[in-house]
């Protein structure tokens, strides 16, 4: 059965999704570091594994912190 998500998700590791990445952002969290303290994305191992990209998701996050910061 095809489920809609309402928002993609930004870290396959921990199945963290990009709205709770930009309420972080919005919130203050203006660094990765903030980002990963706060919605504990970017902080798993299995990026190879997981993300259909293949990579982390730090630049991702990085692209976000920068839009909406």
């Amino acid at each position: 059965m095809f489920q809609f998500s309402a928002s993609p998700t930004i870290c396959y590791c921990i199945e963290v999704d990009e709205v709770t990445v930009v309420n972080a952002i919005k919130n203050g969290a203006n660094t990765l570091s903030k980002v990963k303290e706060i919605t504990k994305a970017c902080t798993g191992n299995e990026c190879a594994e997981k993300n259909p990209s293949k990579k982390c998701c730090s630049k991702d996050i990085k692209a976000l912190i920068g839009k909406y910061s």
